[in-house]
């Protein structure tokens, strides 16, 4: 065997393994299951829970009169029911948390947004409580917005407040659960 013979084995060999190769490639794709987005419902009951870090950004506080503190927070979502929505999500709140006398409150506004970088919009007041769920103690949300598949969504999300261990470290971090009952609709 000469050695341009044998040069033409080793070219048709490779030449055959990439064939197989791309064949096989074929095959697989061919047997995959489709990776369709997942449709979003157009309305909905969501039990989730969302895992949050608070920091607090800025504080007034009068001796004997009262206190005021901003407060950020930032965390994840996870569904109860392990279904899509409102799972996964990451979120951030700006709150401004009162206590004056008999005024005691927190109000602010919250971001949910997912992996596609769409997003939900809600304002929250503690003292705007569903008593058709009275283990939702702490507040509503109310859903104002959307973006990208969200467009168009509105509702409601009482919530409860479960306080976790206390954070390590200074800086008067502290986290919380917050489990929502969200009835919410997209128009």
């Amino acid at each position: 065997m000469t050695l341009m013979n044998l040069r033409l084995l080793v070219a048709r060999a490779e030449v055959m393994a990439l064939v197989k190769t791309a064949l096989f490639s074929v095959v697989l794709v061919a047997l995959a299951p489709p990776l369709v987005a997942q449709p979003i419902e157009k309305k909905g009951t969501t039990p989730y829970v969302t895992h949050f870090i608070f920091r607090p950004l800025m504080s007034i506080d009068i001796a004997d009169l009262g206190t005021a503190t901003t407060l950020e927070a930032v965390g994840t979502t996870q569904n109860m029911k392990g279904e899509k929505m409102l799972d996964k999500m990451s979120a951030r709140c700006t709150a401004l948390n009162v206590s004056s006398g008999e005024k005691k409150y927190i109000d602010g506004a919250c971001v949910l947004a997912d992996s596609d970088g769409d997003q939900i919009f809600s304002t929250f007041d503690t003292r705007d409580l569903d008593k058709s769920q009275p283990q939702m103690d702490c507040g509503t949300h109310i859903i104002t917005g959307g973006t990208g598949k969200y467009k168009g969504i509105s509702g409601r999300e009482p919530f409860a407040c479960i306080k976790m261990p206390a954070l390590a470290g200074a800086g008067g971090y502290f986290a919380m659960d917050i489990p929502h009952n969200t009835t919410w609709e997209i128009k």
